[in-house]
Order: C-alpha cells, then structure tokens, then sequence
C-alpha cells in the first residue's frame, strides 16, 4: 500500500470519528471524548490534508469557512414555500385553532373512530416543541451532502447563505446513517444561546466594538456576514423542526417520526419535542415550558404545535400564507417603565394622523424601545395618557411596542395632555375626524369615527409618498428598483405628483436623481415599463382602497371579471361577495365614486397600463342573489329572513313588490302588520324604490339576478356536477383546481356523498378516497385532472 493509500485511509477514519463525535455532541448531548483529545483529532486530520490536498472534499470537517468574503448575496428560490404560522396570544385562541382543526377532519376523525365523532379517541395529536427566538433558515442535502443554504427571505425567495451555515457547528456537512432520501430540504432555526450572547457582548466591549440587543438579532447579524470567517467565530446553532423538498425516498407519515429519523441522520432537534393528545394536554405542554422559560438555555417566545399526521396536514391544506395545522401560542408579552417623552403625529397612506409614543429608551424584553403606537385618538383618551406620564409598554406578541397603561401615581404636575393637530403636519392641509355611516332597516345614523385624516390627499407629499409607495411594491405593481428614496426623490423634485407619472418619466428626468447613472436609469424605466401589463388584481390591490387587501382584491377581480364592473358596483351588490359587509363595500364604492381617484385611473390607462385577466362574472356568482336576499338586504325595518321570504313567494318580482297597495298587502301571510305598513311605507318614498330598481337591474347586468342562473350556468360544461379535491396535487395548488373547475361551472365540496360527480385524488388522500371507492364514484388522479382540464381549454 502506498503512502498517499495509507493518508486517505486515515483521513477517511479521521472523518468518520469526527463526524460520529459530532453527533454524539450536538444531537444527542452525550459527549463520548474529552475536548482535548478531540482537538487532537481534528487537528491530525487537518495536517494530512494539508499535506494531500488532492484529498480533501467539500463534507469534510475541516471545511467549515469558505476562502474569501463574498461581495453579496446570491438569491434562492424555495421550490417548497416556506411559510408563516399563525400566533395565538390566549388560551380561547388555542382551543379555537383547534376546533378549526377538528372541524377540518370532520369526516377523517368519524372514520378513525368508527363513527364516533365524540368518543375521546377522537382528540387530535399534536406534536409541541419551543419556539426559538432566531432566524428561519433552510438546510439542502443532496446524497447526504449539504449543497445550499437559504433563509426564509418573503417565503417564495431568499438569500444564499451557504457558506455561512456550513461555518454552524451542529450543522452536519455530511448526514449520519442511511435511509434519507436523494434530496432532503430540511428546516430549522439558527439560534444563539443565552451564554454564547452574552461571551459575544462581552467579547466585543473588551474590543471596543458595537453590542447586539439580544440573541435573535445577534444570530441574524451573524448569518447576514459576507465573510464567513466571521459567522464561523459567533456561537450559532441550528436547530430543525421540519421539512420541505424531498426527493428519491420517502419519509415516515408523522411529524414527530420525521424528526426522530433528522436526528438519526446527525441534525439536532429539539430535546424539548414532545406529543400531546388534544388541547388540554397542550395546554398543559405550554404552561410547563413557560414556567422552565427563563431556565432554558436559548431564549423562547412561546410554543409551536402541529398536527402530527402528515396526510392530515395534507387534508387542512393551507389558508392566505400559513398552515392550517400549525400554530404558535405566544408567551405573554414582556412589559416595562419607562417615561413618555412626547407625542408626534405620522401620515399614512390613507391620509390617517396616528399618534406615536416618543419614549424615553426602555429594554423590553431584550429590545431597546423608543418607541410605540398609540393607535388613534380613541386610544389615547381611553388610556388617559398624558405627556410626561411614566407609561408601562409591552411589546405585544413580543414584537410591536404598545403603550399599555399609565401610571397615574407617577404623573408630574407639568404634564401636558395630547392634541390633535388642527392642520397636518406634512402639507398644512386641514385635519378632519372621520365619520362612521351605519346603514340597516332603510336608515343612516352618523357618528364619529376614532381615526382623523388629512384631506390634502396627494397634494400631501406624506400621503403621496406612501401611496406610491404601496403602489410600485412587490404584491402591487411590483415595480423592480423602485425604492423609498427614489419615490422621496421623485415626489420632493415634483416629478411625480400622481402613481400615473410614474409611466410618463423620461430618461432625463431619472438620470437627474442621486445616485443615477445611464445603466441604472434604463433598468428602472425598463422595469416601469415591464409593470404596464398587471393583472385585475394587482391592479386593483396597487390602487390602495381602504380596508382592500389582496385576498379582497382577488375576490373583486375573480367576481366581476372587469376593472370597469368594479368601478360601477353598487354597495348594496358589493355586499353579496364573502367576507365583504357594507362598511368595506361603501368604501370600495366611495373610492370609485371620488373624481380624483377616476382621474388617477384614467391617466394610468393614458400613459400605457393595461389590465390583464379580464373577463366575464365568475360562474359561482351567477344567479348568485335570491329574490328572497333581494329583500332582506333592502333593510326594510321588521321585515327579517323569514318575512323577506315570504315576501319574495307571494310578489315574485320586485315591480310588484314596490307597486304593492295596501290590498296587495293584507291578502298575503306570514307578515304581521307591522312589517307590512313598514314595507309599504319603505316602497312609498321614491329614492328608496328607485334605489331598489338600481341595485336590481345591475344585478341583472352583472349575470347575478335571481333570474340569470339558468342562462349564465347550463352552458358551463361542469355545470350541476360536484367535484372533491383529496390529496396534494403536484402539478397545481388545490385553490387554482378549485378555480378551475368553479370556472368551468361545477361546484367543489369538501366531502364525497352520493350526489358527487368525481373525486380527484393526489398523493396522500385519505378517507374521502375511501368513500368515493365505496359508493361508486369517478376518481380521478392529478394528470386525469389535467387531461380533462385541457380537453375543455381545446375545445
């Protein structure tokens, strides 16, 4: 054997040692060697690669920090989103998540126990585990070598930090064991301890250099260097609690076994990973962690639980951006002293004045804090504060400084009270307090509103700032480049006085901004020019109306099809969308209706922008309005679902409805005589019939009259079938099948019967497969799906 056979020989024993020591020390906490002898291992390992440099590999210990500083980041894109999980803040927040779970398996839970929906047996598992206080990070393995790391970023996208997390000493370049798949994306947290926080802090005073406020941002700090020389001297560990690509091989069919076979393959997890069967056990699960809080070596903000079954993770799919199966209960909020200083007043997009605290600074639970929300005016009388006032802040999910309460004993007798400025303090435009029109039973009340507003609109640069702002932002327009100080920029040289000047810039305008050369200027306008072609959505969620997020922009955009149907809804016809009530309707409406706002939207379309994804009323809203709804919704005092069904069945139209005499009237039943005079008494005035007429004839033109389901519908050709999405599908999200399919006019339940027409099944589908299979039902699986989806799009 030769000497260089013999060096590789060793090598390859040196790797194996270390490796297993490794995992012995940072996954199972059971060190097998003293430190010294450790070191001389690591140390032998190193001067024979040093001296066979042919031999060393990218998974060996030694190879921990990369050669050289990088010059920035690189971006990832998860293939598997990583998402948010929802926070519950109290107990009631707990058992509601856990309703909402029940309620999701419904017909999964009565089969897993024979029928017996109440029965114990019932509960569902939950695995629970701490929730670390760090950075969100994303570890890929490839044939058991880690190839990447990435953070969270927005979910969809984030940052390369691959030569980073290979500096972590508990992350394995190379997995132990056997068994894990050709492609294991595993996920955790980066974390800092308690001591290895506070030997940084300490280390970095005798240098003379800057302190971190607390782990977290210490941890984050530390994985956002571009030389990981330094990353590898901050005391980081990672630790995993879940998964997301996997690829050649499976995994077992629960959470807490996938995390058990992790720690097998040499990745820590928590030692803290428990299970606990319904919500009373984890209750009790989060009551023990949280008396251990202060004790554990690593900061936690509270406890995670996720359903433990991974096909019934599958089944409760996800809502907006986070999981249905998984929650975080926060600890309550860490709370402190400190004294009010002042209170200074911003402008929002909206035009809204907000109070904020000016403290002076406190440490809360391990954040300095100088500042806080008071809300609005309501909030600062209902809390009596007063500047000058010694204040408790809490830092509200351990995440947004609240002022909390005053301490009244403390109140110095130069304390001055809050005042609402007259004027705004941004443009000098008026100030006025809003007002709240609540309309119901064919009546408006008015009352004043908690929130004040500047009325100087865009000629307030606060306000036009922020409306840009929204505008050019990722989920808008999505304008490329186009940050907050180049809007400050566009806005205080009076280049942009509206979103619409945004399309009529010039390469001289733009070169003329700090910071402005002729490649940067192209690739701006370039990037302008590529927002010219939004879809109904974004378009309709960049526009900025009140109260409208993007989930109800989509709705508005799936609903009525058109920019220019959205525009003319009426808010009695608005209010037949979900989730959308009359206050979010009169808004919408108003928003429309306002002639600066028409002429934003005329000049966009002047200067090039062009709505994409337009077309007709979605066939779920077809026919969508009842007569019987009709009448309700008129709110005709006394006249409730009941009378309003009545009504409906004895007049049949409106025309005859409004026309009605008094004899019309008394001859019908079921309406006592009360709501009978209401009803003609409401039909008597002329604005309220002619307003009645409105609201119907556009629910005609719309395709939503009661009288429009058979011609808008029997075209469709799914239409009158009920399909039933199970399983994941791969191809698609079960949302944009469930689009699909409602587009092409079938109605998708969430449970198979006899009356269902198909079911398609993905990987992973479970008792709603079985019942199709018994009662005879049409499965189909994803690519069927996808044939049949295409036949229809050909034809």
């Amino acid at each position: 054997m030769t000497q260089a056979q013999d060096a590789a020989e060793r090598i390859a024993s040196l790797r194996s040692e270390i490796d297993a020591h490794n995992y012995r020390y940072y996954v199972l906490d059971e060190p097998s060697v003293p430190d010294a002898e450790y070191d001389r291992l690591f140390r032998e390992l190193k001067a024979l690669e040093a001296e066979h440099p042919e031999l060393i590999t990218p998974d060996s210990p030694t190879q921990r920090v990369s050669g050289s500083a990088l010059s920035a980041f690189g971006t990832i894109r998860h293939e598997v989103p990583m998402l948010s999980l929802g926070n519950a803040f109290e107990e009631k927040d707990l058992l509601e998540f856990d309703r909402r779970v029940r309620d999701g398996l419904a017909d999964e839970l009565v089969s897993h126990n024979g029928n017996d929906l109440f029965s114990q047996t019932a509960e569902i598992e939950y695995t629970c585990e701490p929730k670390l206080d760090g950075l969100a990070v994303s570890l890929l393995y490839e044939r058991g070598v880690l190839v990447r790391g990435a953070t969270r970023g927005d979910g969809t996208t984030g940052e390369d930090i691959t030569a980073n997390v290979r500096t972590i000493r508990n992350v394995p370049l190379k997995l132990q064991g056997r068994g894990w798949p050709d492609v294991l994306e595993v996920r955790g947290e980066v974390f800092m301890s308690k001591a290895g926080f506070e030997a940084l802090n300490e280390r970095a005073m005798e240098a003379g250099g800057k302190t971190f406020a607390n782990p977290r941002n210490a941890a984050a700090g530390s994985l956002r260097q571009l030389d990981s020389s330094i990353t590898a001297k901050r005391p980081l560990e990672f630790c995993c609690y879940g998964y997301g690509r996997v690829e050649g091989g499976t995994l077992p069919n629960t959470q807490y076994e996938i995390l058990q076979s992790v720690r097998k393959w040499g990745i820590p997890i928590s030692k803290e990973l428990k299970l606990a069967k319904g919500a009373q056990a984890c209750r009790d699960y989060y009551h023990d962690i949280g008396e251990r809080r202060d004790g554990l070596a690593y900061e936690i903000d509270g406890v995670v639980f996720k359903v433990n079954r991974i096909d019934w993770q599958k089944e409760l799919g996800f809502r907006a951006r986070e999981p249905r199966w998984a929650i975080a209960h926060k600890f309550p909020a860490r709370e402190e002293l400190t004294e009010l200083t002042n209170v200074e007043f911003q402008v929002g997009r909206t035009g809204a004045i907000t109070p904020v605290a000016r403290l002076k600074p406190v440490q809360v639970g391990g954040v300095t804090v100088t500042n806080a929300t008071l809300h609005n005016m309501d909030e600062v009388e209902r809390l009596g504060v007063m500047i000058g006032d010694t204040v408790i802040i809490r830092r509200a999910g351990d995440v947004i400084p609240q002022v909390m309460q005053v301490v009244l004993e403390r109140r110095p007798a130069d304390a001055r009270p809050v005042a609402v400025p007259t004027h705004c303090p941004v443009c000098g435009s008026e100030v006025e307090r809003t007002q709240l029109v609540k309309r119901g039973k064919g009546r408006e009340s008015v009352s004043v509103g908690a929130v004040y507003r500047c009325v100087g609109r865009l000629v307030c640069q606060a306000q036009l700032k922020q409306s840009i702002i929204h505008f050019a932002s990722r989920r808008a327009m999505d304008i490329d480049g186009l940050g907050d100080k180049i809007i400050e920029q566009l806005v205080d040289r009076c280049m942009v006085k509206s979103p619409a000047d945004l399309y009529a810039l010039t390469f001289e305008q733009v070169i003329q901004l700090e910071g402005f050369a002729e490649i940067s200027t192209r690739n701006l306008l370039s990037a302008i020019a590529n927002s010219r072609t939004p879809v109904l959505a974004r378009f309709i969620f960049a526009l900025g109306i009140p109260d409208v997020g993007e989930e109800t922009a989509k709705l508005l955009a799936r609903t009525f099809g058109s920019l220019e149907r959205i525009q003319r809804a009426l808010p009695e016809v608005l209010i037949y969308l979900p989730d959308i009530g009359y206050e979010v309707a009169y808004e919408i409406h108003n928003f429309f209706e306002e002639e600066h706002n028409q002429n934003v939207i005329g000049d966009l379309l002047r200067n090039g922008v062009q709505v994409q994804e337009e077309g007709e009323l979605h066939p779920e809203f077809a026919g969508y309005a009842t007569f019987a709804d009709f009448i309700e919704k008129l709110g005709i005092p006394y006249v409730a679902a009941t009378g309003a069904k009545n009504l409906a069945g004895h007049f049949k139209t409106l025309e005859a409805l409004i026309t009605a005499d008094w004899l019309d009237l008394s001859a019908m039943k079921g309406l006592n005589e009360r709501a009978k005079n209401a009803v003609r008494d409401f039909f008597s005035q002329a604005e309220y019939a002619e307003r009645a007429r409105m609201i119907e004839a556009q629910l005609r033109e719309f395709g939503m009259h009661w009288e429009s389901e058979r011609t808008q519908v029997e075209g469709l050709p799914l239409a009158g079938q009920t399909w039933v999405l199970t399983g994941t599908l791969e191809a698609m999200s079960r949302d944009v099948a469930k689009e699909k399919l409602e587009a092409l006019g079938a109605k998708v339940s969430g449970s198979v019967s006899a009356k269902t027409t198909c079911v398609v099944a993905g990987p992973g589908a479970g008792s709603k497969l079985t019942k199709a299979t018994e009662l005879g039902v049409t499965v189909l699986d994803e690519q069927a799906l996808l044939d049949r989806l295409a036949s229809f799009e050909v034809s």
